[in-house]
């Protein structure tokens, strides 16, 4: 990218126009030709008539299941806007935790009340997607929308890729064709079955010392944290050492948690992601991974999205693309609002979700020269602030509201600006 950090331009009928230099969008300020339309990234919306000639711009999409890459290069290899987004995670969690909360309710104030399980419609819609994939495609959708509303995209390049479960698993059905039809659990009629006899019907903690004949099967990691049902993830336990160890008088000495196997659930979602993302924009290039990691190997350019994002953009130009500065917008997708009105075994604490002293949670605010996100409020006025990567900042005192500014209010999506400082070699 330029050293010289570009100002988006839009006209006057909502039409985007190419980026301008800093000096001339100040003059056109001053002059009342244009007015602020965005902070961040920040954008003019001129005044006046004007053409509308515009170069060409190549936009690429890296898309994530966790972090979406997203860059804009011109003809002459300049990266003219880049973001990375961190899309949502813990739709699944949400849900959960809210569906514990209602079976609860019900069980007390609508006992009586017929089951409507039948009501359920939106299960038999078409091409319907579950809550996380939903989101997760969103993430994507909106990225690139919001790229052609502020820049004249000639281009799209999206990189996918598809990924085989199986062949992950088990690396062997490459040589073996047959090994599709009879994988690891072929022959047992569950994966319980299949972990009682890998383990030799044995409890793996007490070696038969406990002389409990009933055997259960464990998750190492909770499914609550994470933990998936694969066999890599479930060890047999007699029952007398499973309760010991739900209460926390044994532990496991012998796995770690931290390299369980979490699974293929991003593989399988991006399998969904890239098929989706080409329907609905069929008139966008496809690319894949293995290509973009060797064009950033070759330019010795640091892991990250938007650079990733960027090498492929560049690749099909005649100059190199300029990284000696960047500054890279990051976002990270948050829920629309605070939708939990109560907390506590019987709902008897109210939560506030509205503003107190002008403020609500995930506003982008600025204390003393620094841009935080609202983390935490007190009706008192005193406030919590983080950075965008939820890091908590170690301040001297706690804010109050009357020294904040606020930046951006909340929406889908909390959108920072960041600095990178390096250069290739």
């Amino acid at each position: 990218m330029s050293k010289t950090k570009k100002v988006y331009v839009i006209s006057k009928d909502n039409k985007p126009l190419m980026p301008c230099h800093p000096g001339f969008a100040r003059i056109l300020l001053k002059k009342n030709k244009a007015k602020v339309k965005n902070k961040t990234p920040f954008t003019i919306k001129l005044t006046y008539e004007t053409t509308n000639h515009t170069q060409k711009l190549t936009h690429w999409v890296d898309a994530g299941s966790k972090k979406v890459g997203s860059a804009v290069v011109d003809k002459e290899g300049n990266v003219v806007y880049s973001s990375e987004i961190e899309v949502r995670n813990n739709v699944t969690r949400k849900m959960t935790r809210r569906r514990r909360y209602r079976r609860t309710r019900r069980s007390r104030k609508t006992r009586y009340r017929k089951p409507r399980f039948d009501n359920r419609k939106n299960n038999t819609k078409k091409g319907r997607l579950p809550p996380t994939l939903k989101s997760k495609l969103q993430a994507h959708e909106r990225e690139i929308e919001f790229v052609r509303d502020l820049l004249p995209i000639s281009e799209t390049i999206i990189e996918g890729g598809k990924f085989d479960p199986h062949a992950i698993k088990n690396p062997e059905v490459k040589e073996k064709r047959e090994l599709y039809q009879k994988g690891q659990q072929y022959g047992f009629e569950n994966v319980k079955s299949f972990v009682r006899s890998r383990d030799n019907h044995t409890c793996q903690k007490c070696k038969w010392r406990s002389k409990d004949e009933r055997l259960e099967v464990h998750h190492i990691k909770f499914r609550k944290d994470g933990g998936s049902n694969r066999p890599d993830n479930l060890i047999t336990l007699c029952s007398k050492c499973h309760k010991q160890l739900h209460k926390g008088d044994i532990k496991l000495t012998n796995y770690n948690k931290q390299n369980v196997w979490k699974g293929l659930k991003h593989a399988s979602h991006m399998n969904i992601i890239n098929k989706r993302l080409m329907e609905s924009h069929p008139e966008a290039k496809l690319t894949y991974g293995f290509v973009t990691k060797v064009d950033r190997w070759e330019e010795d350019l640091p892991k990250k999205h938007w650079i990733d994002a960027a090498v492929i953009a560049n690749k099909d130009q005649d100059s190199d693309v300029e990284f000696d500065v960047s500054h890279n917008l990051f976002k990270k997708c948050v829920a629309k609002g605070d939708y939990q009105q109560t907390k506590g075994v019987r709902s008897e604490k109210t939560i506030p979700t509205g503003k107190i002293h002008g403020f609500k949670k995930f506003d982008v605010v600025k204390y003393q020269g620094k841009e935080y996100v609202i983390k935490g409020r007190r009706s008192t006025g005193y406030f919590a602030l983080m950075d965008i990567h939820g890091d908590k900042q170690d301040l001297w005192h706690i804010p109050k509201a009357a020294g904040m500014e606020r930046v951006s209010a909340r929406g889908t999506r909390v959108t920072m600006e960041e600095e990178f400082n390096f250069a290739t070699t």
